[in-house]
């Protein structure tokens, strides 16, 4: 059985403790009362905090804030593989004993409902205080930057996007490390010399979820997210679509955080034929003098989408611009099986899902989502005329999923297999 110890946090510590942090994170929780750069900037100014590891690994932590005589601790998170040890009441008595030497009398947290660290606290002769209500109020935007993003047609979007994206896990995986970590924790990133994404391209068939990636990681970062139709942009060109874009681009340097998402970008960034007097060539040349000046910003993320990556024009593609471009492919089967959930509702608890799921192999969500309700058309049509109240059955879907017309022919899931090899960067 492997040995833990406890001894006191060093700056040296800190990549680790952020894996610790997100593996104490329950999917589909409510966010942490206490932010982890609130968390990690007490520990490294000094503040009590204590680790637990097992060699050179770091199994768990807990860090505390003094206010007078009353200390809130801010984190008890131990990693996946190594709760219900013991380590986390540990980990309390170590912290208090530290905070008992600092003159404090009263210590206290806040945690949302089953948070990892809850049994440590309830272990430790912590009492449960009810009757109380936590208030909170935050303001994401100042009055007049909620008005400009409401003229562009901008949004925050509702926390729980990134957990509620089942599935995918290679592609969650990539977008994770290399995006939304360094975005989430600047402090972490600038320490160890990670320079955080500006601009990013997601590639890959029609329907696969690009979209969805990006509010996720809008909806993560708690940034506002604005997307810019590039067709739309066109038909309100007065000036024309070079001209417009200048504008909408001045528009949101107004926004001091942004994720600005661009689907279709092939529309105005596609290879320029050589022809100066090409409006296409003009509109690909400020879109391309627009988008260095969109980087210098820090909490800004540019995200463009394309089912087409080869269509492209080179100098869009060209490291300095982009830092990654990522392949986003069809659904797996985890992600297609909490689709077909979705959809399903109760009935999923009834059906073989697993075969629902084989059957689907090359799906995309809107295919599944067509499957799914044509399956429970004929049901419903079988009940009408029947005069029965029998629930669809499996063979409605599966003749459903036989009759779909894919998005995804083999030759599109050809060209992005050669999409892949030749164009991703990560």
């Amino acid at each position: 059985m492997s040995v833990w110890r406890l001894r006191e946090f060093r700056d040296a510590d800190l990549d680790q403790a952020i894996q610790i942090w997100e593996q104490s994170r329950a999917a589909g929780a409510d966010e942490p009362v206490f932010a982890l750069a609130e968390v990690l900037g007490s520990a490294r100014a000094g503040q009590p905090a204590v680790v637990a590891e097992v060699g050179e690994e770091i199994v768990g932590m807990a860090v505390a804030q003094i206010q007078g005589e009353r200390a809130w601790v801010l984190l008890v998170a131990l990693g996946a593989q190594w709760r219900q040890r013991g380590i986390g009441s540990a980990l309390l008595t170590d912290l208090e004993r530290r905070l008992r030497a600092d003159g404090v009398r009263r210590i206290c947290t806040l945690v949302t409902e089953g948070a990892t660290g809850s049994v440590a606290f309830e272990h430790s002769g912590y009492q449960r205080r009810t009757g109380l209500v936590y208030y909170e109020l935050v303001e994401p935007l100042a009055p007049a930057q909620a008005g400009l993003l409401t003229e562009l047609g901008g949004r925050l979007l509702p926390p729980g996007l990134w957990q509620s994206m089942a599935g995918m896990d290679r592609e969650k995986e990539i977008i994770e490390r290399r995006i939304v970590l360094p975005l989430a924790n600047p402090d972490v990133a600038e320490r160890y010399r990670v320079r955080p994404p500006k601009s990013v391209i997601l590639f890959g068939p029609p329907g696969t979820g690009k979209t969805s990636f990006a509010k996720a990681v809008a909806s993560r970062l708690g940034w506002p997210f604005v997307e810019l139709f590039p067709a739309r942009l066109a038909t309100t060109a007065g000036g024309g679509l070079a001209a417009a874009l200048r504008e909408v681009f001045a528009d949101l340097a107004e926004l001091d955080e942004l994720l600005l998402f661009i689907d279709e970008v092939e529309e105005i960034a596609g290879a320029r034929d050589g022809k100066a007097t090409s409006p296409a060539h003009g509109v690909t040349n400020e879109l391309l003098k627009l988008i260095p000046g969109f980087r210098e910003n820090y909490s800004r993320l540019l995200i463009c989408a394309t089912n087409s990556v080869r269509s492209l024009d080179p100098a869009f593609l060209r490291p300095g611009r982009f830092d990654y471009v990522i392949p986003v492919g069809p659904p797996d089967e985890p992600a297609r099986k909490a689709i077909w959930q979705r959809y399903l509702g109760p009935a999923a608890e009834t059906l073989d899902l697993d075969q629902l799921v084989r059957a689907t192999d090359h799906f995309t969500p809107a295919d599944i989502e067509y499957a799914a309700r044509a399956g429970a058309q004929s049901a419903f049509e079988r009940a009408i005329c029947e005069r029965t109240s029998e629930p669809a059955r499996l063979e409605d879907y599966l003749a459903a999923i036989a009759n779909t017309r894919l998005t995804l022919t083999p030759q599109i899931l050809t060209a992005f297999d050669h999409d892949q090899a030749n164009y991703t960067r990560l």
